[in-house]
């Protein structure tokens, strides 16, 4: 028997963590929560059930919960969820598409999900409520710090990606750099220094627009 799962967030992103949850088909999808207003509407035939007003009541009938917010140009959403649901005795379990590769010598920590088709090499650790998206390669001993989203086609080599960081479509994280927290790496961006100082960068190389 599958394991019932709440869905905190009826956005786009939403629509393709249903999709991870469904191929992994571990889970069965039991409500999604999101505002007031979109209460009863649907996000891929799965019901948004209730608000964030009601997560003190759906702790007390769920485990599972997986934060399915998008995150672009900042992860304080997701971590604000994140914090809040974390009062309580729940579980937010790793998603792992059956299309992606995850070495068992990596380390993937909880509520982060793994779209279909990335590769996550031996040594590598995604920490706490990460998004990694499709076709995307983390190598070499990567490190992505909590909250971080890696978007589609993005490659990684040794690097260390800061708490709550976004890294944009066809991105290359060059081997030996660090990205400093709350940075917005934008799309087909190359990093080849390391980045102290949090901002939006972008280009080749990778240079602070804001």
């Amino acid at each position: 028997m599958k394991t019932p799962i709440i869905l905190i967030g009826g956005g786009d992103h939403c629509g393709n963590c249903i999709d991870t949850i469904e191929q992994e088909n571990k889970f069965t999808i039991a409500g999604i929560v999101d505002v007031p207003e979109k209460l009863h509407q649907k996000v891929l035939g799965y019901e948004i059930i209730a608000s964030d007003d009601d997560l003190q009541h759906l702790v007390k009938e769920y485990r599972h919960f997986l934060i399915t917010i998008g995150h672009i140009l900042t992860a304080a959403p997701r971590i604000n969820v994140y914090n809040a649901i974390k009062k309580y005795d729940v579980i937010l379990p790793v998603i792992v598409s059956p299309l992606a590769y995850v070495s068992p010598h990596a380390q993937v920590e909880e509520g982060s999900i793994i779209m279909p088709f990335a590769v996550i090499d031996a040594l590598v650790k995604v920490g706490k409520n990460c998004i990694v998206q499709y076709h995307t390669m983390l190598a070499h001993g990567a490190v992505l710090e909590d909250h971080c989203h890696v978007s589609v086609n993005s490659v990684l080599g040794k690097c260390r990606i800061g708490t709550g960081t976004f890294v944009g479509v066809n991105c290359w994280i060059n081997n030996g750099v660090s990205v400093a927290s709350n940075s917005v790496i934008g799309s087909a961006s190359n990093v080849i220094r390391t980045i102290e100082q949090s901002g939006v960068y972008a280009g080749n190389p990778a240079k602070k627009i804001r």
